[in-house]
């Protein structure tokens, strides 16, 4: 048995709001399907919801990560160094970005090839667990990929503003409780993690 191999790089926006929603962004600027972005919802009610641009997109996406309900349809984003806007049928999204996080600036002084190797995921995981609630940098996903989360940078979100479906999102707020998607959350302070993924997959 041997393992394929999958990286995407890219930012991951986590957020929580007011209302009980907390979403997970993917803003993706190389992966195996071209540059996209995909959004995992789950509601106050604890519905996970996934929002993928193809349908090819979802099926990776479903293989890997836990939901309740998956939506193909047209996303569009945009990222700059100071904020996020996203739009599409289910989902309005403008997010403001502030400064650079603690966290950001220890990552900032990990060499980037070093930081985004699996080895040094495997080896900044016990930290990750014990200094940022429900975020893990490496793990088993479904179907038996393993998958690591190699972050070079982490800054702040200032605020958020958007509706999901007819609900109003309100104000920016801590994601919490963890969302449940997979084995790792992302960190409770809303954030925007510059990150590569990588994800294998088993195969004969």
């Amino acid at each position: 048995m041997t393992a394929e191999r999958r990286t995407f790089r890219g930012a991951i926006t986590g957020l929580g709001s007011t209302s009980g929603v907390r979403l997970v962004v993917g803003h993706w600027t190389e992966s195996p399907f071209g540059r996209f972005a995909d959004v995992m919802v789950e509601t106050a009610a604890g519905h996970r919801v996934l929002l993928a641009p193809t349908s090819e997109v979802a099926s990776f996406i479903e293989a890997t990560y836990e939901f309740d309900e998956t939506r193909v349809e047209p996303i569009a984003a945009v990222m700059s160094a100071d904020r996020v806007v996203l739009q599409s049928p289910s989902l309005s999204l403008d997010v403001r970005v502030g400064g650079r996080t603690a966290v950001g600036r220890l990552l900032g002084a990990v060499p980037r090839r070093l930081a985004e190797s699996p080895g040094w995921c495997t080896v900044t995981d016990p930290f990750a667990r014990v200094l940022l609630r429900g975020v893990r940098t490496r793990g088993v996903a479904r179907a038996g990929r393993r998958e690591w989360y190699g972050a070079t940078d982490v800054r702040a979100v200032t605020s958020l503003s958007g509706h999901f479906d007819a609900l109003d999102l309100g104000r920016l707020a801590p994601v919490d409780p963890p969302c449940r998607f997979g084995f790792s959350s992302t960190p409770r302070r809303p954030s925007v993690t510059t990150v590569v993924t990588t994800v294998d997959l088993e195969s004969t």
